[in-house]
């Protein structure tokens, strides 16, 4: 495996074409930080030379995972400056300075969530037809590219001053379609994305889930399961129906359009492209409506802005020292700030979840508008660090990684007061700064952003899916590292199998070519054997032919000798020598015609002889030799037909040991699943367990709160009772008061010391009775608030924990079954496997058998050739001795004597030697 480029490495030109080396400080100013995250910050900044507002991300690449935090910037980098869409945010340039990569984007206004958070409602059907048609326009490009976006929401729809609606944060999008990755949002992701590492992949129609979701997401102000631990959200989603959209007068092209994005199987779900085409997208004028909307949301901020300046005001001016002031202010607390406690617990619930294969997520920053000489812009964005800037929420990423969303749940929004800007930029509540309420206007109280700032700190670390998606990526790179590392171990088992059989393939060749080089030295020493022993058969019975003439003649002249004395002995002496000479002369020529006859015979009887003997020899040669040619042809069969059953030994222990190893790996993989799903559950629950304990802790301090805030609330209630009690004591007072006189005008003066006294009892009395009755009220309103209350917050923890109690057994009994689908799953890779095996066994006996079949077919031929040439050859044989006149049956007979070649000669020869006397070629009888 390559190794990866040193982080801010610029040598591959690829790379330094994406970023510039030039100080990015020269060319932006007046920069101020609206964001924040563990990988940097996003700040406002305008253009030197245009004056341009845009977003820069600051993303350190030093420190701890840097290689992979300089992949993660390469990846957003080339992906943003392949975006050339409107609907798209816009890549404008990144620098890179001091180990830090400058990112420049377009700034926008901020995102639909914003817009629902302003007017506290869902927005209009016509509103959400016109959002989704431009956000179709922006995923059609992108799945045309084969690029997935992963994190499609509203708060990632974000909204330019001019109504064009346009796609934002990358960071979880996919170069390529389809993709494997655990990455988007939890409540928006659709179920194959959930399920993508167990089943297998997904492509760009998990985009129109997330759409379909994002629609009841504006239509309810929430998406579904939102109330739910993201945990279990997820397995809802996975194992669940498909959410429908619930209340609301909504037409039933907008019920339609709803559905076909949230149709389970991805295939039934339509195109970006086909939706475009939908009654429900193409009935309304997108710019027209976006642009009222707007303008509606600004007009509604202004509003919110009013009410909190003027309270701001008053609170300044009247102080909260006394009592009235107090009630006031409680009042004023109710009207203004809102009453939304599930914000702040489901604060984290948007946090998108970053690909398996990036550390640090990346986001738009484009949350604040641009300024405006008619009235004044206002952003939606969410503020985290200062009363002034504009914050983008703080997303939790794997491996240290961070980023930033557009925020996309509800949270309750209060207006900003012009003088809290004024104050924290230094300067006087009447020196207050269009610029900075233009660039930096917000729809947060300081109170609720630093309230936000202490619970996302405080939870961010269990309540972000940081560990489990540092567990899913870590997961799935354990399962990719052990599959490569098995399919590098099954390719060099089957190499080193295909190495053997090849070895002893050639092997095997190697000694059939031997045998038949040696067949072929055996059948050439036979044929040279013959040969040699024909010329020494020729050779002999030549001699044995010479030896007989020889004798022949000296047998023929032993008898001349003999019958010339006596010839001369009959002859008598008297007999005239002319007739003597005539007598011998007779006898001689008898003698020269018997000779000639004799030499002629026994020529005649040699030669046919030889013919005969050297034909029945040549014949028993040739099927000398057809005997060694089928005897060789039968080691050669027998050899290979070892050589084929080592070979299919061979082949059978091969897939026997294949099968033992695939076996293995799959058992090693299971294993592993089974621990990877182990761990997976433990960290949900553990997951849940901590939401849990976040929950309650988040509701005992509510419960304290109220408590702490009661003697607050009592004290204005007493306070009452208080100015009730005084205004029955002065009334009383008169009352006394004008008894008196009239008494004291009708009394003598002798008297009147007396009845004034009893009045004066009489009073002590009643307003003894009134303070008891004062004292009472309290009592009685003490008590009555403790036991509202305490009946309150004993219901408020009892549906609590009724609700995480099911949460919990919902999530334990998904976990169940989720289990059993993994075995179930496990037990359907067996069965695969085993008929995998099976199969591939039965090709191989089917192989086997072919070959054995190809072999005796084979063995079968050659053995019909052989014979068939050897008939033949006979045949040829016979009919050339019958051609030269032999018998063809006498030298067959000669020829399939079962004698040795040198007892054959020696007889041979003995049969000629027998015939080589004198009697058998003359007679001897005398002249």
């Amino acid at each position: 495996m390559p190794s990866l480029p040193k982080p801010g490495n610029l040598k591959d030109p690829e790379v330094a074409g994406l970023f510039c080396n030039e100080d990015p400080e020269r060319f932006f100013e007046d920069l101020r930080e609206i964001g924040h995250g563990s990988f940097g910050a996003v700040y406002f900044a305008r253009n030197v030379a245009t004056k341009e507002v845009v977003a820069i991300k600051k993303m350190s690449y030093n420190g701890k995972s840097s290689t992979d935090k300089w992949q993660d910037i390469i990846k957003e980098v080339k992906f943003l400056r392949q975006l050339k869409h409107k609907n798209t945010i816009e890549y404008k340039g990144c620098y890179l300075k001091e180990h830090t990569a400058w990112l420049v984007m377009e700034y926008c206004l901020g995102s639909a969530s914003d817009i629902i958070e302003v007017h506290k409602k869902p927005l209009r059907e016509v509103e959400i037809s016109a959002i989704c048609q431009d956000a179709l326009e922006g995923l059609a490009y992108l799945h045309s590219q084969s690029k997935i976006h992963r994190d499609v929401k509203a708060g990632n729809i974000l909204l330019t001053e001019n109504g064009t609606v346009k796609l934002a944060d990358f960071g979880s999008a996919s170069f390529i379609s389809p993709a494997n990755s655990f990455v988007g949002t939890p409540y928006w992701m659709a179920p194959e994305v959930i399920l993508a590492m167990d089943e297998g992949q997904y492509d760009d129609k998990a985009d129109i889930w997330s759409l379909g979701i994002t629609c009841i997401e504006m239509a309810e102000r929430k998406p579904p399961l939102f109330n739910m631990n993201a945990m279990s959200a997820l397995y809802h989603i996975a194992q669940n129906d498909s959410p429908t959209l619930s209340g609301g007068d909504w037409q039933d092209e907008f019920h339609n359009f709803v559905d076909a994005c949230l149709q389970k199987i991805p295939k039934d779900r339509p195109s970006a492209t086909q939706l475009l085409l939908h009654p429900f997208v193409r009935k309304t004028r997108r710019s027209d409506v976006i642009l009222e909307l707007i303008q509606r949301t600004k007009e509604a901020v202004k509003q919110l802005d009013n009410l909190q300046y003027r309270r701001l005001n008053k609170l300044i001016m009247n102080g909260e020292g006394n009592d009235e002031s107090l009630l006031e202010g409680s009042r004023a607390d109710e009207a203004i700030i809102p009453d939304d406690n599930s914000s702040l617990d489901d604060e984290s619930k948007s946090d998108s979840l970053p690909s398996q294969h990036s550390n640090t997520a990346s986001s738009q920053s484009s949350v604040a508008s641009q300024p405006s000489q008619n009235d004044d812009p206002i952003s939606f964005g969410l503020p985290r660090q200062s009363p002034v800037t504009v914050q983008l929420r703080l997303q939790g990423s794997g491996g240290g990684g961070g980023g930033f969303e557009w925020p996309s749940f509800p949270h309750r929004s209060a207006s900003y007061s012009p003088y809290l800007a004024s104050k924290a930029s230094g300067g006087s509540p009447r020196g207050f700064d269009p610029n900075i309420a233009s660039n930096f206007a917000t729809i947060r109280t300081t109170s609720i952003v630093q309230k936000q700032i202490k619970e996302h700190e405080r939870t961010n670390d269990y309540r972000n899916f940081t560990v489990y998606k540092r567990l899913r990526k870590t997961h799935q790179k354990e399962l990719q590292s052990m599959e490569s590392r098995f399919k590098a171990e099954m390719d060099e088992h089957k190499q080193k199998l295909d190495r053997e059989y090849d070895n002893l393939r050639q092997r095997f060749l190697r000694e059939l070519d031997k045998l038949k080089i040696q067949h072929t030295n055996e059948l050439d020493k036979q044929s040279k054997g013959s040969q040699a022993q024909e010329k020494k058969f020729l050779r002999d019975v030549q001699q044995n032919h010479d030896t007989e003439r020889k004798s022949l003649a000296e047998q023929m002249k032993k008898n001349y000798k003999s019958d010339k004395e006596k010839i001369k002995k009959n002859l008598d002496t008297g007999t005239p020598r002319k007739e003597r000479e005539d007598a011998m002369k007779s006898f001689k020529d008898a003698l020269t015609r018997k000779k000639r006859d004799a030499e002629f015979r026994l020529e005649k009887h040699q030669k046919d002889t030889l013919e005969l003997n050297l034909r029945s020899f040549k014949r028993r040669k040739l099927l000398q030799y057809h005997k060694l040619e089928q005897k060789l042809l039968l080691e050669e069969i027998g050899q290979r037909r070892a050589q084929l059953e080592y070979e299919h030994s061979m082949l059978v222990r091969h897939h026997e040991s294949t099968q033992d190893l695939e076996y293995k790996h799959l058992a090693a993989l299971q294993k592993m699943k089974d621990e990877q799903l182990k761990k997976q559950h433990e960290t949900e629950r553990e997951n849940q367990t901590a939401y849990n304990q976040f929950a309650e802790g988040e509701l005992r301090k509510k419960h304290a709160l109220e408590v702490k805030q009661q003697p607050r609330s009592l004290r204005a209630k007493e306070v009452q009772i208080r100015k009730q009690f005084n205004e029955a004591v002065k009334t009383q007072q008169r009352q006394y008061k004008a008894l008196k006189d009239h008494i004291l005008q009708n009394t003598p003066k002798n008297e009147q010391k007396t009845v004034v006294k009893k009045l004066k009892e009489e009073q002590m009395r009643k307003l003894a009775a009134l303070g008891d009755q004062y004292e009472a009220s309290i009592a009685e309103m003490l008590q009555q608030q403790n036991v509202r209350l305490d009946e309150t917050q004993l219901a408020d923890a009892n549906e609590l924990k009724n609700r995480l109690q099911q949460e919990l057994e919902l999530l334990i009994a998904y976990q169940s079954k989720l289990k059993m689908q993994a075995e179930a799953q496990h037990q359907r890779e067996r069965k695969l496997l085993e008929e995998r095996v099976s199969l591939r066994r039965a090709l191989l006996e089917q192989k086997m058998e072919e070959e054995r079949a190809h072999f005796d077919r084979d063995e079968q031929d050659k053995c019909r050739a052989l014979q068939v040439r050897h008939r033949e050859e006979l045949e040829t044989f016979d009919i050339e001795t019958t051609r030269m006149g032999l018998n063809t049956l006498e030298v067959t007979h000669l020829s399939e004597e079962q004698v040795d070649d040198d007892i054959s000669i020696r007889g041979s020869m003995l049969s000629l030697s027998g015939s080589s006397s004198s009697n058998s070629f003359t007679s001897h009888t005398p002249l």
